[in-house]
């Protein structure tokens, strides 16, 4: 058995219900992950509270990011071996594959090894605002050294993301800490 966390209707953070699961081995494509640390954010909160892009089919999980060790892997996953360090990027349909509890079990495609010099809490707290920036910036929007880029809301955990990743690229810019809304590219 593994405490896992669910809700079983919408609402804030009282809503949430850790119950004792017994935790099925993982299907095809996917890896078991014994859970040592979570990354809390906006969209998970807003799941919970009904407001998110996608809605909650009760019960549900909850949570995009953790890290964690490889515990079994489904059959067909390759690239990854038990005891490896990993992480849980976004991408994850929350509700089925939430990362709430000791024990996560998610398609292997989001599941990426994380480097040894990151804690387990540092790797959990990573992803969502870096690959919001970084999809943003490089992605779409194609930044390259000598571009100017305003960041609105700069203190912000995507804000933050978005002027190191412009600082990597040898942006030039200007940073609003106030979010007022300009924009300028030269």
């Amino acid at each position: 058995m593994s405490r896992i966390v669910y809700f079983h209707k919408i609402g804030g953070p009282e809503v949430l219900q850790i119950e004792d699961k017994v935790v099925p081995p993982p299907g095809p494509g996917e890896i078991r992950i014994k859970v040592k640390a979570l990354g809390l954010n906006r969209a998970e909160s807003m799941f919970r509270s009904g407001n998110y892009l996608s809605q909650a089919h009760l019960p549900s999980r909850l949570g995009y990011e953790a890290s964690g060790v490889v515990e079994a892997l489904g059959s067909g996953v390759t690239g990854f071996a038990l005891g490896d360090m990993v992480s849980v990027m976004p991408g994850i349909d929350q509700g089925e594959h939430g990362v709430y509890g000791e024990i996560a079990t998610v398609p292997a495609q989001y599941v990426v090894k994380h480097p040894p010099s990151l804690s387990f809490e540092e790797a959990a707290a990573a992803w969502m605002q870096y690959l919001t920036a970084y999809g943003a910036l490089v992605d779409i929007a194609a930044i390259k050294q000598g571009d100017y880029v305003v960041i609105p809301a700069a203190s912000s955990s995507v804000g933050l993301a978005a002027i190191q990743i412009c600082n990597l690229v040898h942006c030039q810019g200007r940073i609003d800490v106030f979010g007022l809304r300009e924009s300028s590219r030269g």
